[in-house]
């Protein structure tokens, strides 16, 4: 069976990262935009990040420019933007495709194993969020609307378990 860490992808700087790296922790997931209306949202991911430092979790951003054109920078403008704005700290990934034939394969995967509403597979806005247990399996999809907030129970369960 296949989990998110037989998975790598690019860090933001363009070095491969092996998810294998986060075995054993629980992972939050996000497609991310600068551009966007959901974009404060970086404020709460890092919260979560900071709340649930030194306990095995994660957020892994990765950014898409793949719904109103609303992540256009490079690496460098992105890493910029998310540390002077929200003070990011968590790991951010280069820029990714999160649909249709080019979409990452992590992502091809996240779709298949959590799909959305009505049981559709694509990713429909920014700031779509899966959560992941520490076995690599998938716990849950959350809309964009979902503050990052409202997952801290959630987190703390499988943190748990």
């Amino acid at each position: 069976m296949t989990s998110v860490y037989d998975f790598s992808a690019d860090s933001l700087s363009g070095q491969q990262v092996d998810l294998k790296q986060y075995q054993g922790k629980v992972l939050l997931i996000v497609n991310t935009a600068s551009k966007c209306g959901f974009t404060p949202q970086y404020q709460g991911l890092e919260e979560l990040h900071r709340q649930f430092a030194g306990q095995p979790f994660e957020v892994l951003g990765f950014p898409c420019n793949q719904f109103g054109q609303q992540e256009p920078g490079n690496a460098g403008e992105i890493g910029a933007f998310c540390e002077t704005n929200y003070g990011v700290t968590f790991p951010l990934f280069a820029k990714i495709d999160v649909n249709g034939d080019n979409a990452h394969p992590l992502y091809q995967h996240l779709k298949k194993n959590a799909p959305g509403l009505l049981g559709t597979e694509a990713i429909k806005w920014n700031f779509t969020k899966f959560l992941v247990r520490k076995d690599g399996s998938i716990h849950d999809r959350y809309a964009p609307t979902t503050k990052p907030a409202e997952l801290a129970d959630d987190i703390r369960k499988l943190i748990a378990q």
